[in-house]
């Protein structure tokens, strides 16, 4: 943590306690807290937001760079039905196998 050690630490927390003092040390602490919180809940909201426009670029990118298997995937999810197991399967009528009798 920024290459501070527990000495440096427990040196800090004195220089805070002379300086400060001991009525109003945990109101500072309670409103550092309280900023960090504040500060942590704005991070994970930037960082959703930019994993939002990235996966929205990573979508883009695969429309430019493949766009028969995104054609695939699009017309799979279109015209698939639900099969017994509750697993889709494309609805597209079975291909019909050769007949070997002769008429």
């Amino acid at each position: 943590m920024f290459g501070i050690g527990m000495p440096e630490i427990l040196v800090i927390m004195a220089v805070a306690l002379i300086v400060i003092g001991p009525a109003k040390l945990p109101e500072l602490a309670r409103s550092l807290g309280k900023g960090y919180a504040e500060f942590s809940r704005s991070m994970r909201d930037v960082r959703k937001g930019f994993n939002d426009m990235t996966s929205d670029f990573e979508e883009e990118r695969e429309i430019i760079t493949n766009p028969a298997r995104v054609i695939e995937k699009t017309f799979e999810s279109t015209f698939a039905v639900k099969d017994e197991e509750g697993e889709k399967k494309p609805d597209t009528p079975a291909a019909e196998e050769p007949s070997d009798k002769k008429a």
